[in-house]
């Protein structure tokens, strides 16, 4: 938000999760948004010298992954339950990663395409613990933009 010339940085709580056909998912925590390419290094031969030389490779996207309190919705289970069935096709969901400003206004959204979920997993649980029970889905996907 700009105060008097300034931009302040987004505070980091305030997002949603976007996926096609699924509505039940608001989560915790959210990290994985972004890429890196492989750095492919080289020597040449410039007027009698070696010069190292550096070029990006293949590019590689970042798994996203999600957390949140388990409660008895099965939505992202049954999405996992695709993969393990082999329904890749069906299985293959787009999606919005969305950060708002303290006002509720949309101030950034990651995309990302093709989305499945590689992982799934269910809470550590503990007797002798008052923690929320937190549940954690990594999606795999084939490109990710951000566009906000």
């Amino acid at each position: 938000m700009a105060t008097g010339g300034r931009t302040d940085p987004l505070v980091s709580y305030h997002f949603h999760v976007e996926i096609d056909g699924i509505t039940q998912a608001q989560f915790k925590e959210c990290s994985g948004l972004g890429s890196s390419s492989d750095v492919v290094e080289y020597k040449e031969s410039v007027k009698g010298a070696t010069v190292y030389r550096k070029q990006p490779g293949a590019l590689k996207w970042s798994d996203i992954t999600l957390k949140r309190g388990i409660s008895d919705v099965m939505e992202l289970w049954a999405w996992r339950k695709q993969i393990e069935q082999g329904k890749i096709a069906e299985a293959r969901k787009n999606g919005s990663i969305v950060l708002y400003d303290q006002a509720d206004k949309e101030i950034a959204r990651w995309n990302f395409k093709d989305g499945w979920p590689s992982k799934l997993s269910g809470p550590s649980v503990k007797a002798d613990s008052s923690e929320v029970a937190i549940e954690e889905l990594t999606i795999t996907h084939e490109g990710m933009e951000r566009v906000a």
